[in-house]
């Protein structure tokens, strides 16, 4: 298993990123490759096994725990798991 936790200006949260007023063209292609790379990160994992877990930085504390605690419990053993979660909004 593994859990990230992405911030919302770097990851480009749909509920809090900012977009800057200053150079707005380099900000838009950097959040926009950060999201691709962790759709693609998240893709790589699934299909070798493991289950990625991304939990948003506004995300409590609390309730980190309770979704990583759920996925543990659903899973099938200690090693990778043969499904992939996402707790971000796609």
């Amino acid at each position: 298993m593994a859990v990230f936790v992405d911030g919302c200006f770097w990851h480009g949260c749909p509920e809090h990123y900012s977009r800057p007023r200053a150079n707005q063209e380099f900000w838009d292609r950097k959040v926009a490759a950060n999201i691709a790379r962790d759709k693609e990160t998240t893709a790589r994992l699934g299909s070798e096994g493991w289950t990625a877990i991304r939990i948003w930085e506004h995300v409590s504390v609390g309730d980190a725990v309770e979704i990583v605690t759920a996925a543990v419990r659903t899973s099938s053993g200690s090693g990778p798991s043969d499904s992939v979660a996402s707790v971000k909004p796609e």
